[in-house]
Parts: C-alpha cells; structure tokens; sequence
C-alpha cells in the first residue's frame, strides 16, 4: 500500500462472494467521499459470486489481505481446519473461480500497513485464521507488543467490535451502528463485521469509515436485496444454511 496522509478511510471485510451486498456497500461508501479503502479478506466462500466479487474489488485496486477462505485455496491443507460446510462451501467456490481470481487469491499477502495501520484478517500481528475472541485480555496484551502501529483492523469474526488499550488495561466493546471517538493516547484493534455474511444479529451489511481528521470510527448498516441472493445460493448447489445465515 503507499503510504500518504488521508482524510477518511473505508474498511469492508467478510464478503463471501455477496456481490450483491458488496455493490451496495460500495455505493454507500462512494457518498463518504473516502480516500482509500481496504478490504480484510475472505472475499470468497458461502456465497453465490464469488468471481464477480474480486472483480469488483481487482476493477477498484482495493489493497486486500489474505482471509482464511483464500488460505483454504491458496494451501490445501488449511481445508482440513474448515468445518464441514465451510469446507464444503469452499470446494464449490473453487470450481467457480477464474483463473485470474485464482492468481489474485494466490497472490494476497497476510498484512498490509499504511497510515500508522495494520491490516489483517484474522489478528494482528498477521493471522488469517485466529480469532478475536480465542485472545485472553491477558494475552491481549502481549499482543499489541509485538507489532507498533496504533490500529489494527481485523475481520474473520463477521461481528463489529473494539478492543482499547492504554498500556495496562484491556477493554473491549461490540460495535454498533454510528460514531466512536478514538483517543489518540490509545491504540485499538477494531473489527469491522461482515459485508457478505453479518453474525451480529443484525442483517445489513457493514463496513467502517476511518476519519483520520477527527479520529473517529463510524459503524455503516446498509441494506441490500437478501432474498435475491438467498436464491443464488440455492441455485448455485451451495449449503442451505449458507442461504438462512442471512436472514
């Protein structure tokens, strides 16, 4: 990623070949103006489109980080880690991908940095496949020893949340629609949920705007056609519960 002073970051995570949601987020996105925006991985798996999804994402050069759905392709044996229909979702999408999707999942690295950020899917310091929840408060905090930036941004757990930290004390925090101030003595980990498939009770699609001016992170709902992409599902021979994980 190059590395230049911005005024508003977008974060998209999660999408899981939900094409449809990921056009509507974009589209959201668009009206925030941003200066630059990062996807967290796992642009692939459950769901219906997945080469239509990093299409959109490879026609916008959006800088994305290895999930552990592109794991399960790019190294076979991370396959064996999957649960059953993970596993099965994912030997499906394999037949639908493209070459060309094929070399851009093959070619995504574990983490990216910029703009005093770190980027990963799983958890920092590059983990596709940990998750936030797996991490004691007390381990947490070895943590944030091993990498400098004062953000990270993580994925993987499809559910908005934020960790602080003031240099001896954990706090974390789900994440719901609106605006967070940061506090720039702090420094956080900040999950940014799920575009394709949301795990927080909530259905709408979501993503975060970073707004490096005024520190602060807003959580965005965006609502999208789900009927219409429940039947792709189905009509793709995916898992029906793939299809009721939306609703």
């Amino acid at each position: 990623m190059v590395s230049y002073t911005i005024m508003i970051l977008a974060v998209i995570s999660d999408i899981h070949g939900n094409t449809d949601a990921l056009v509507r987020v974009l589209a959201d996105a668009d009206l925030s103006r941003f200066d630059e925006m990062v996807c967290l991985g796992d642009v692939i798996g459950y769901g219906p489109e997945p080469n239509e999804a990093i299409r959109l994402i490879r026609e916008r050069n959006i800088p994305t980080v290895m999930g552990n759905h592109e794991l399960g392709v790019a190294e076979c044996y991370y396959m064996d880690h999957l649960n059953p229909i993970a596993c099965q979702s994912l030997l499906i999408t394999i037949k639908m991908l493209s070459g060309e999707s094929l070399n851009f999942v093959n070619g995504l690295e574990h983490f990216l940095v910029s703009h005093d950020s770190r980027f990963v899917h799983g958890f920092p310091p590059d983990s596709p496949t940990t998750y936030m929840f797996e991490i004691s408060n007390m381990k947490m905090k070895n943590i944030f020893g091993q990498y400098k930036e004062r953000l990270c941004f993580t994925g993987h757990t499809h559910n908005p949340e934020i960790v602080e930290f003031d240099g001896d004390f954990v706090v974390r925090t789900l994440l719901k629609r609106g605006v967070i101030n940061l506090d720039k003595d702090k420094r956080y980990i900040i999950n940014a949920g799920s575009v394709g498939q949301p795990r927080d009770g909530d259905n709408h699609a979501k993503y975060l705007i970073w707004d490096t001016a005024d520190d602060t992170i807003e959580v965005k709902y965006v609502p999208y056609d789900i009927d219409s992409v429940v039947n792709k599902i189905i009509k793709a021979g995916l898992p029906a519960f793939n299809a009721r994980r939306l609703m």
